[in-house]
């Protein structure tokens, strides 16, 4: 397939890139050779080839959920340099 201007314009504009001189022959060319890359794709035999539905036979073995306490606020808040009851104090970042 032959990429053109006009294909390679199209596309960076979706992709919000800008192309010019000697970068919009390199990407055409680079384009041609990934549309290239895919057309010998569709040479491959896949009649007898049931379709991949996951990588490998392994089940998915989760553990099971519980919650545990792990840390209380009151040992989340020991080292905090700023504190109020049971938040952090922070500086203020935003301005109205």
């Amino acid at each position: 397939m032959k990429i053109t201007d006009d294909t390679v314009s199209h596309i960076a504009h979706l992709a919000r890139l800008d192309f010019k001189g000697d970068e919009l022959e390199a990407i055409k060319g680079d384009m041609e050779k990934i549309i290239g890359f895919m057309d010998k794709l569709s040479e491959v035999d896949t009649e007898n080839v049931e379709p991949l539905i996951f990588m490998n036979e392994e089940l998915n073995v989760l553990r099971e959920d519980t919650v545990n306490q792990t840390l209380t606020k009151e040992d989340a808040l020991l080292n905090a340099p700023k504190k109020d009851s049971d938040y952090f104090r922070i500086p203020k970042v935003l301005d109205k």
